[in-house]
């Protein structure tokens, strides 16, 4: 294990701020620079990646220490938090040879910001439970944008008394943080929200693509509609490179589709009609066999693109 670089000296928080020991597990686009939040606001930050050196860059652009198991890094924490990629991730550094539940206190409290089933948000809950530990479904929306700036979106399932110990943390790295209600209320919170957006990114590009269809200048068009009823987040984010055709920037593909295949299976489950998404899951099929799996979502203009 790889010495724990020098620590920052820490800003000062005030007295009602209380400082936690915090494990972070998952160093990608997301949790990279949330952890780094969680070290720049005092807390005592113990990462855990993959990859090692990622762990190690981030200890020597922050501080901390770094660990090369969960199980070691969770040692302690009354924090853990998570942001991997899928189901198989998460159940391995959670229950998995070496995970992160082998080396947790009773009492410390798991939050999870990836963004996974429903099925194994209440699989890991009943586990935890098991073992005194609490599980926070926690998933994250804002982009690396927002958890570069600290200002994501944090919906949560779990129990209340759990998600109040956690939400003051959390703080740190959001501009909201809400319970919506009990254990995978914050994965079906997700799964809302990348059905919205699914269908806004599929809108945008077409009207983009009817705009330079009709040798419109699709700066000034954006300009104007984005003021009225037709404005979203994604218009005023993602409108100049759409326009640009760059790509290289924001959520990929290939993660919106492993998103949209677990609200379609939960459809499939509450009964729950999504057609639109079901269609711009498969235009994202499109885009991957364009070769853009690790293209930006807003790269569905390409596929339109790519018919003319």
């Amino acid at each position: 294990m790889r010495p724990a670089a020098k620590q920052r000296e820490r800003p000062d928080s005030g007295e009602d701020h209380q400082m936690a020991k915090v494990a972070f597990l998952g160093l990608g686009v997301m949790g990279y620079p949330m952890a780094g939040h969680l070290q720049a606001a005092g807390h005592e930050v113990t990462v855990y990646n993959r990859t090692a050196a990622k762990a190690e860059a981030w200890v020597e652009q922050h501080g901390g220490a770094m660990a090369m198991t969960p199980e070691q890094a969770v040692q302690g924490a009354e924090f853990v938090k998570a942001c991997v990629g899928n189901d198989d991730d998460l159940r391995m550094i959670c229950t998995g040879e070496s995970g992160a539940f082998g080396g947790m206190s009773k009492g410390a409290i798991f939050v999870d910001h990836t963004t996974v089933s429903a099925k194994v948000t209440r699989e890991l809950y009943d586990a935890a439970a098991a073992q005194g530990i609490d599980f926070v479904d926690a998933p994250i929306s804002g982009g690396q944008a927002g958890a570069e700036n600290g200002v994501l979106s944090i919906m949560c399932g779990g129990d209340q008394a759990a998600y109040d110990k956690a939400e003051p943390v959390m703080q740190v790295y959001s501009k909201v943080c809400r319970r919506i209600g009990d254990s995978g209320a914050g994965q079906m919170t997700k799964m809302c929200n990348q059905i919205a957006i699914a269908g806004v990114v599929q809108g945008l590009s077409e009207a983009i693509h009817f705009a330079e269809k009709a040798g419109l200048d699709g700066r000034a068009v954006v300009e104007v509609i984005s003021q009225g009823a037709a404005g979203s987040w994604q218009m005023v984010n993602r409108h100049e490179t759409m326009l640009d055709d760059h790509f290289d920037y924001g959520f990929a593909v290939d993660w919106m589709r492993k998103d949209l295949g677990i609200c379609l299976d939960e459809a499939n489950e509450n009964g729950a009609s999504l057609p639109v998404t079901a269609l711009v899951d498969q235009f994202y099929k499109d885009v991957q066999k364009l070769g853009g799996g690790r293209w930006d979502t807003s790269s569905l203009i390409k596929r339109l693109r790519a018919l003319d």
